[in-house]
């Protein structure tokens, strides 16, 4: 993997992260420390999973 590669890797994940903890935040009714934490862990694994899924896919 050479440094370009990881960087829009990195920067992939951030924006899926960002973009699943902001859902988060909106579909819940409180927000206090425990939500917050909840939702930035759901949020890592879903960016995980969706980065997997679209290299899955591959280019087309």
């Amino acid at each position: 993997m050479t440094r370009r590669t990881a960087l829009v890797a990195a920067a992939e994940l951030l924006v899926w992260w960002v973009v699943l903890a902001l859902l988060w935040l909106v579909f819940i009714s409180t927000v206090d420390t425990l939500e917050r934490i909840v939702g930035a862990s759901a949020a890592a694994i879903g960016a995980l999973v969706a980065r997997a899924g679209r290299r899955a896919v591959g280019p087309r």
